[in-house]
């Protein structure tokens, strides 16, 4: 079927109905600059398949673009934070080498851990929410919470007996990014309840924590401690994420592994 001609029309006429037809089809970029893109094609002399080829991949460009953002927003950042603003050279311990390769976000697509351990003002968060943005950028679903508050929603959805579905809900993105842990001590609940989330995820979805101590000091109950430590530490399986030690090197995290109870009570 030959498509319909529609012979004499204005050009405001056109105009208006390429407006409601955008619209209608949901195509804000084509409303907002096709007469942009036509007088660009007039001029070029582009057929009529190349002016249409430019239209579509524009709308295509801001769509990605706009989804990239709602991505970002949604992730809960508390502020924004980018690699291109990191200050390498007040950080001289953090190889910017390591850090754009984790900027590739390979360890992301292999459901791998990333610890960033380190004294206050190294630029722990900056880097955790830096990388954060640029994963959701690039398409993976993020979720950045301080470690204090995420305990606080366990213990208000355990006494509510919403926990599996909280947990659940952590569990569902790429990349959870989680800040601030050991700022505050965690009593036995509260460090129970966030290793079950972290056990949700582990060998599945990509956790990421900064924390100004290592997981040998994370609080005073051992056994956690333990099962804490052979999650991020235990398994021979290296990851491609580096963790920055207390001692101001860089140290390959590994892949985390399902705990044993009974190794964790011996370590402890």
């Amino acid at each position: 079927m030959s498509p319909a001609r529609r012979g004499g029309v204005t050009e405001q006429a056109a105009d208006a109905a390429i407006d409601q037809a955008c619209r209608l089809l949901r195509l804000p970029t084509i409303r907002d600059r096709f007469a942009e893109f036509a007088d660009a094609a007039k001029r070029e002399q582009l057929t009529y398949r190349g002016f249409l080829v430019e239209l579509l991949l524009a709308e295509c460009d801001d769509r990605d673009r706009r989804r990239a953002a709602r991505r970002v927003h949604d992730a809960g950042f508390p502020r924004s934070k980018t690699l291109e603003e990191f200050d390498f050279a007040a950080n001289p311990t953090i190889n910017p080498a390591t850090i754009h390769t984790l900027a590739g976000c390979a360890w992301i697509r292999n459901g791998e851990p990333l610890c960033l351990i380190g004294d206050s003002g190294t630029g722990k968060s900056h880097l955790l929410i830096a990388l954060g943005t640029t994963a959701a950028q690039a398409g993976f679903r993020v979720r950045y919470t301080l470690a204090a508050k995420l305990v606080n929603e366990l213990v208000e959805a355990a006494d509510e007996r919403q926990l599996s579905k909280t947990i659940s809900r952590y569990g569902r993105v790429d990349l959870l990014c989680i800040d601030e842990l050991n700022y505050m001590e965690l009593d036995r609940r509260g460090a129970e309840l966030l290793f079950q989330v972290l056990t949700e995820r582990e060998e599945r979805n990509s956790v990421a924590i900064a924390s100004n101590e290592s997981f040998s000091k994370a609080h005073r109950f051992p056994p956690t401690c333990a099962r804490w430590r052979r999650t991020f530490t235990g398994s021979t399986r290296r990851a491609a994420a580096p963790a920055k030690d207390g001692r101001g090197g860089w140290r390959p995290a590994r892949s985390p592994a399902r705990p044993d109870p009974q190794r964790a009570t011996r370590a402890a």
